[in-house]
């Protein structure tokens, strides 16, 4: 056997005890990163109560949405109540973080206007210490660059990441109808959110007039994702935005609507968003 046929024999071992899969073991539901509402089933043992995944840890999730859809305000909805557990303005959301790390990157704004989007989601939180929150502005690199400095950052964090919201996955390719370009951005999504057990949320548009997600990579997005998120402009309340589960490998969370408040923040509708609240926990925070 010469050298090469060696070391490859030698990655194939490798790879076999990564991929192999034992139907005797165990294995546990993937821990859930973010949730909205709960679902209850009958089982040999009893009723069990469980939280209805938006995303899980090991998987990622997307979100579609046309131009105007306020897609930023969105993620920045998920990302205050990850750092929160849940906070008044996400309704039934919640975070399950666990003492990690969220970590934010957007792709398309300036250093100001992230900086403002960032701000947003601490205020949002309404907590004391938010702990490892780590944000970028990714805007003035190239795309190859961008997806090997997330690289660099999940890297860095080791066992420590939590939620990763990349606000903008078309900008890691050069064009979203580039078959290799979109697979291997695709996959590189599949390959952090296993390697680095945390959960992937990441935005792109819906095609014009079309309910598909953009270009080859959102066809990738959709057949790979856990979670396929679908935000629309809702046609009897101009103000509001309607986000519905289109797709999931478990069970689909209830579709919500939310909107934007006077301050700019976002706030899932008809539940428990309270403007004098958020404005007394606050001022009693900063007392």
């Amino acid at each position: 056997m010469t050298e090469q046929e060696t070391t490859q024999a030698m990655l194939m071992e490798l790879i076999k005890e990564e991929c192999t899969i034992d139907t005797t073991e165990v294995m546990e539901y993937p821990p859930t990163a973010l949730s909205y509402g709960e679902k209850t089933i009958q089982t040999t043992k009893g009723d069990i109560t469980f939280p209805i995944p938006i995303g899980t840890y090991g998987n990622f999730s997307f979100v579609q949405a046309p131009p105007k859809s306020k897609k930023t305000f969105f993620a920045s909805l998920l990302a205050s109540v990850y750092l929160s557990g849940g906070n008044n303005f996400g309704g039934n959301i919640r975070g399950h973080r666990d003492g990690k790390c969220l970590l934010h990157f957007d792709t398309e704004m300036g250093h100001w206007h992230s900086q403002r989007v960032f701000k947003r989601v601490i205020d949002m939180a309404n907590v004391q210490d938010v702990g490892c929150y780590q944000t970028f502005a990714l805007r003035t690199i190239n795309y190859k660059t961008r997806i090997a400095f997330i690289e660099h950052i999940l890297k860095e964090n080791g066992d420590k990441n939590g939620l990763v919201i990349i606000d903008g996955i078309a900008d890691l390719v050069s064009d979203v109808n580039n078959l290799e370009e979109s697979n291997l951005c695709v996959q590189k999504l599949m390959e952090w959110s296993t390697k680095y057990s945390c959960h992937i949320v990441t935005v792109i548009h819906s095609n014009y007039g079309s309910e598909k997600p953009t270009g080859h990579l959102g066809s990738f997005l959709e057949k790979k994702t856990e979670t396929q998120i679908q935000l629309e402009l809702n046609s009897v309340h101009k103000d509001n935005i309607t986000v519905k589960c289109k797709r999931s490998r478990g069970y689909a969370f209830e579709t919500f609507s939310f909107s934007v408040n006077e301050l700019g923040l976002p706030f899932v509708v008809g539940e428990i968003y309270d403007p004098l609240k958020y404005f007394v926990t606050t001022k009693a925070k900063l007392s």
